[in-house]
């Protein structure tokens, strides 16, 4: 018998954003009802400072400076504040990154199917100045990938 792990389901484009409250790397709470009127680029990986996240975390970094004021740039993974702060500190980034350690944000944001997964997806959404979801990508190539990103939050 083979065993399959269960794929969680990506939000639709339109689809309302997942409302939500988390503890950032600082031990500050951030919710979605406060980032109402701004876009948001939500990027949700594996674990705090592994090569992968790493490298999409320093590329988000480098290319903060193409975004405008209203924009915000958040990470989420399954790491305790103590992990996401080194891992902040470590790199400087200048984003904040969420704590989901009951994975209900990413279950419910697509990123994990259940809340016995060991990691989220690789996943990152841009959510519009009213809260639907604007565009969604499932991460393959890091680098593409943060390109694509930022020129679409940049651009669009």
């Amino acid at each position: 018998m083979m065993f399959f792990k269960k794929k969680a389901k990506m939000l639709k484009l339109g689809a309302p954003a997942p409302a939500f409250a988390l503890q950032d790397h600082n031990g500050k709470t951030v919710t979605s009802a406060s980032l109402a009127g701004k876009r948001v680029l939500l990027w949700f990986y594996p674990k705090a400072d592994t090569p992968g996240c790493t490298a999409e975390g320093q590329g988000f970094c480098a290319r903060m400076p193409e975004l405008s004021d209203g924009m915000v740039v958040l990470g989420v993974s399954f790491d305790g504040v103590d992990d996401n702060r080194a891992f902040a500190e470590k790199h400087a980034f200048p984003f904040g990154l969420l704590c989901d350690t009951d994975r209900a944000m990413s279950m419910a944001y697509g990123a994990a199917a259940s809340a016995k997964d060991e990691y989220p997806e690789r996943i990152t959404y841009v959510i519009d100045a009213d809260g639907d979801i604007e565009w969604a990508e499932k991460v393959g190539d890091i680098e593409a990938h943060v390109h694509a990103a930022i020129a679409h939050l940049r651009d669009a």
